[in-house]
């Protein structure tokens, strides 16, 4: 295998390949975390930790009520991961390209991982959406539950009834919050790939889960408080009189920051870095043998 002749591959397969391998990375750890992604909205919603939250989730609604939601997350993964680890590798390529071939300083990697997460979320909004909405829903009182059979009748459905650009609600914290978490993650986890493994000399797999882990952490502690408000701002529902309780993500910044402090931002932390450490890791991970593989059938 090593002395054979590997031909480029030509076509439209070396732009599209790394937004595959994106997105296939993404959906099968989504597969994986799910669960504790549901039971982190709850907490965010106020339903307790994250102990009461799986107990009654499981003794009220069965333990399918942990996957609820799962087909939004798919699509989310789709769309959302599919647009940003393609964008950010085209990025980064273009970059090294015009860096001679040279590794890019870290505020370049900051760039494309901003630029990358901004993005996917455009892309991804819509179906990040309908996860929140799926997953709110048996939270809600039962009159005002909205029954969602799958992420894609909940698209259907809010397009049907609130109009087309509502599939949007919310894109403006959606996008910062992408920028800040792939800021955190994809540019840490470039960088620390090359620290282990230059200068630490450490193996394949040890530095994978060695730079998933750190770059897990950065992706919560940057995105967090982005992602509190970006969920508050999708899940309200209008009063008696049809008044929203916030106007917008800033109006809900203030009121959070005046009503809980600082900490506030950070409601659910612990559940939120594990959900999202393990999600880069196996995400990467994933990806790792996805591209094991490819070169193996030299593909």
């Amino acid at each position: 295998m090593a002395d054979q002749k590997t031909v480029k591959p030509t076509g439209v397969w070396p732009t599209i390949k790394p937004f595959v391998n994106g997105g296939a990375s993404g959906m099968l750890a989504t597969c994986v975390i799910q669960p504790i992604d549901m039971i982190k909205v709850r907490i965010q919603l106020g339903q307790g930790s994250a102990v009461q939250v799986t107990k009654n989730m499981i003794a009220n609604e069965g333990v399918g009520a942990l996957y609820k939601g799962l087909s939004a997350g798919l699509l989310r993964q789709a769309t959302y991961t599919t647009a940003r680890l393609g964008s950010f590798r085209i990025l980064t390529s273009k970059a090294i390209a015009a860096n001679d071939g040279k590794p890019l300083p870290l505020y370049q990697k900051a760039l494309c991982g901003l630029t990358a997460g901004a993005i996917g979320a455009s892309v991804g909004s819509p179906a990040d959406l309908a996860l929140i909405r799926m997953q709110a829903d048996a939270t809600l009182p039962l009159a005002q539950r909205r029954h969602y059979k799958n992420a894609f009748h909940a698209l259907s459905r809010i397009v049907s009834d609130e109009g087309v650009l509502s599939l949007w609600k919310g894109a403006g914290p959606t996008v910062v919050r992408a920028m800040a978490l792939n800021m955190g993650m994809l540019a840490s986890y470039d960088q620390t790939v090359e620290f282990f493994r230059d200068s630490c000399g450490l193996g394949d797999a040890a530095t994978v889960v060695g730079a998933s882990a750190v770059s897990g952490f950065f992706a919560s502690a940057c995105s967090l408080p982005f992602d509190y408000v970006k969920t508050q701002i999708q899940k309200m529902q209008p009063d008696a009189s049809g008044k929203y309780p916030y106007t917008g993500s800033m109006d809900c910044a203030m009121k959070t920051l005046k009503a809980g402090g600082p900490l506030k931002f950070y409601t659910g932390f612990p559940v939120y870095c594990v959900r999202i450490a393990p999600h880069v890791m196996m995400t990467w991970i994933f990806l790792n043998q996805i591209q094991k593989f490819q070169k193996s059938i030299d593909l």
